[in-house]
């Protein structure tokens, strides 16, 4: 029994040896039937890979073979192109070398027929001067002068020409917008002089009014700075002063003694005072309805009671007050039509004489006082230009002040608007006529209609037709630099040629 079992375990352990063997060598050939399979497949990648490496080789050769045959062809048009391009230039420098030629030969040419132009033109300057007398010198200053004198001529009737043209646009147009503006505005004239009348009930208030010894009517001149005229007129005194306000406040004092009845100098002293503080208010409230009136607005109160002043103020017999007034209707009315600033319009006209109530208070002219009052309460550079160019003192700024000027001019110069004293008027006549006379070539000078023509004689063999119009612009302008006037002065020219003989 333990044989057989030793039999059985060394079968048993040979069997197991035996299949581990056969275990090992197939693990081996196995081993190596994958390593031949590797080789193989190696070898089978390398044999692709030399493949496709020789394929792309390939295609890389043909690329490049196209692209140099690309290329070749590319340049050789090119070549082309540049050896026509070479073969143009060549023609086109070979045209060019001709045409140098052929100027060449035109400026000899030229040259050549210069110096014989030269030479026939001495020759007939020397002709020339031969047969009239002259050296080429004087000749070409008689030609300038003529040319000369023909050019003054032709200007002369060419400015005449548009003078005309411009004058007639100018005046229809002119005449048009004043013609508007006076049809809507009717003011009047208050003619003011140095004296106010007072009426009297009965000659007994005289006496009351004189005082015993004087004392009342002493009191009431040391009051309010006026004197008291009591004459023969019949239930009449007169108040006169220089002052308008001055003697309104007068007139009205004495008006409210003489209602009341009670004069005496305590009394003439509370009554003047409280007629002084109704003058101040009035012109106050004159000034703000004058602004009012007007429609302008932001003006600053020192100057509202400015142009309420100018309500006591007169100026060639016109009231002040009502001549601004109706300065400014007229220059707004001009503005509008012309499509101008109004409200500046308003305001330089209605302020242009503003520095008239300031003139017996302070040195200087005017226009000074007007301009430096106006700068002073900040009005716009516009009207302080109004002011300041109203009589030409200084250059016109804006077409506003040549407006106001002109409603100036116009409401100064209308029928009734001013009184004018006699010397003025003979005085302004004779330097009218003294300023046309200083002219070459005027023989005699008349001022007519009142100064508003001046017709000018001259001798015809001095001016000719051509000058006439030069002689009268000249004489216009001079006018208006030197005289002060108001309107327009008409200057006419009268040229008169007379041939006389006598039959036998």
């Amino acid at each position: 029994m333990a044989q057989w079992v030793a039999v059985a375990a060394s079968l048993l352990g040979g069997g197991v040896a035996a299949g581990m063997t056969a275990y090992v060598l197939g693990r081996r050939m196995e081993r190596r039937a994958a390593e031949r399979a590797a080789r193989a497949a190696a070898a089978e990648s390398e044999r692709l890979l030399e493949t496709t490496r020789q394929r792309m080789v390939l295609a890389a050769k043909e690329e490049l073979m196209r692209a140099r045959e690309a290329f070749e062809e590319e340049a050789g048009r090119r070549r082309r192109d540049i050896e026509r391009r070479e073969q143009a230039l060549e023609q086109r420098a070979a045209a060019l070398a001709e045409r140098e030629q052929a100027l060449a030969r035109a400026a000899q040419a030229a040259a050549e027929r210069e110096r014989a132009l030269g030479a026939a033109e001495a020759e007939a300057r020397a002709r020339l001067e031969r047969a009239a007398g002259l050296t080429a010198q004087e000749a070409k200053q008689e030609l300038l002068r003529r040319i000369e004198e023909e050019a003054q001529s032709e200007a002369a009737a060419l400015a005449r020409d548009l003078k005309e043209q411009a004058r007639r646009n100018a005046e229809r147009e002119a005449k048009k917008i004043l013609a508007l503006a006076i049809q809507r505005l009717a003011a009047e004239s208050t003619a003011e002089s140095t004296v106010a009348a007072v009426t009297l009930p009965s000659d007994e208030m005289k006496g009351r009014i004189i005082g015993r010894e004087g004392r009342n009517i002493r009191a009431f001149e040391a009051a309010t700075g006026v004197d008291v005229i009591i004459d023969d007129t019949p239930d009449t005194v007169v108040v006169s002063c220089f002052d308008p306000v001055r003697r309104e406040v007068g007139r009205l004092a004495l008006e409210r003694l003489i209602a009341d009845g009670r004069i005496h100098p305590g009394r003439i002293e509370e009554v003047v005072d409280r007629a002084r503080a109704e003058v101040e208010a009035s012109i106050v409230e004159a000034g703000e309805q004058a602004v009012y009136e007007i429609g302008i607005k932001g003006m600053h109160p020192e100057l509202m009671k400015l142009v309420g002043r100018m309500k006591y103020r007169s100026s060639y017999g016109q009231n002040m007050l009502e001549h601004s007034k109706e300065v400014a209707w007229l220059a707004g009315i001009m503005a509008a039509e012309l499509r101008l600033d109004v409200q500046l319009a308003k305001r330089g006209a209605l302020l242009h004489d503003v520095g008239k109530v300031l003139t017996h208070e302070h040195d200087g002219t005017h226009v000074q006082l007007g301009v430096e009052v106006a700068t002073k309460y900040g009005e716009h550079p516009v009207v302080v230009n109004c002011i300041a160019a109203h009589h030409d003192d200084v250059p016109h700024e804006s077409p506003i002040s040549v407006l106001v000027q002109a409603a100036d001019a116009v409401s100064g110069s209308r029928p009734g608007a001013r009184r004018e004293a006699f010397e003025t008027y003979v005085k302004r006549l004779a330097q009218l006529e003294r300023l046309a006379g200083e002219f070459p070539g005027v023989e005699k000078v008349y001022a007519i209609q009142a100064g508003r023509e001046v017709r000018v004689v001259v001798t015809p063999t001095l001016v000719d037709d051509a000058r006439a119009g030069e002689l009268a612009d000249r004489i216009a302008r001079k006018i208006e630099h030197e005289l002060q006037y108001p309107g327009q002065i008409k200057v006419v020219v009268i040229r008169e040629t007379r041939a006389v003989d006598l039959a036998r």
